[in-house]
């Protein structure tokens, strides 16, 4: 209980800490670019929740499929590229040869074969955050010490008792932090991939503000952009915490 209230004061405190920063600016810029923080949250207010669900319903619709697709892909890869080193051989070069293209540069291919739907959008998203995900899970599987698995191998336990007696537990910390790596990537890329083929998402409803100059509706999709960023954040904290005891059981 202490510790959630803990939490609780030490984001409130980063939230008033950084309105303040903001104050600052905008009063030292004195800019209609940089409206102070108050303006926004005064306009946050009064924008009609309908306009700013239906944005922020689009932009989680596709985060949640691309994370879902790149997360499973991903964790698949990635454990049996840690577990197995005869795979990690043969889809190492793969890897590593994929993974710096610049995914981003593929977006009008991505379009013209998938169409401006979300379909172009989820894969774009998919191929640039799979590759953390690949890479993260395989280093935590394979800086488990053998030694782990010897023992259990000495008492004739199979592949698939090891893999959830000791693979799974050990390398878990290592799978939610390539989540929180892939989550904080797909936001930043979801934001672009909104720009163009769509009219709904808050990366479309930022730009869109911007493109009219109206610069409160631009901070107040930024706003909204972060708080969706902060709660995955904290869903992801959360489901680390309530899974600890789990992992003490195995």
């Amino acid at each position: 209980m202490r510790k959630s209230v803990s939490k609780v004061t030490h984001a409130i405190l980063a939230f008033i800490f950084l309105t303040i920063l903001w104050w600052l600016a905008s009063v030292i810029l004195n800019k209609n670019m940089l409206p102070t923080p108050f303006a926004v949250y005064r306009h946050l207010m009064v924008i009609e929740p309908q306009v700013l669900w239906l944005h922020t319903y689009n932009s989680l619709v596709r985060l949640f499929w691309a994370m879902l697709i790149a997360v499973l892909i991903g964790l698949i890869i990635g454990l049996l590229m840690g577990r197995f080193p005869k795979i990690n051989q043969l889809l190492d070069p793969i890897v590593y040869l994929t993974y710096p293209i610049p995914k981003i540069a593929l977006l009008p291919i991505i379009m013209l074969l998938f169409g401006l739907g979300n379909a172009s959008k989820i894969i774009l998203l998919v191929l640039i955050i799979v590759f953390q995900v690949i890479l993260s899970v395989r280093d935590g599987v394979k800086s488990i010490p053998k030694s782990y698995y010897h023992h259990l191998y000495v008492l004739g336990a199979s592949q698939f008792q090891q893999f959830c007696k000791i693979t799974l537990p050990a390398a878990y910390s290592a799978i939610l932090n390539a989540v929180r790596i892939a989550l904080g990537t797909a936001i930043a890329i979801l934001f672009f991939t909104e720009v163009y083929g769509t009219s709904y998402g808050l990366g479309f409803f930022i730009m869109d503000a911007w493109g009219r100059l109206d610069y409160l509706d631009m901070y107040s999709g930024i706003l909204v952009l972060s708080l969706v960023a902060f709660i995955l954040f904290q869903m992801i904290d959360f489901a680390e915490n309530r899974t600890n005891k789990w992992r003490k059981t195995y």
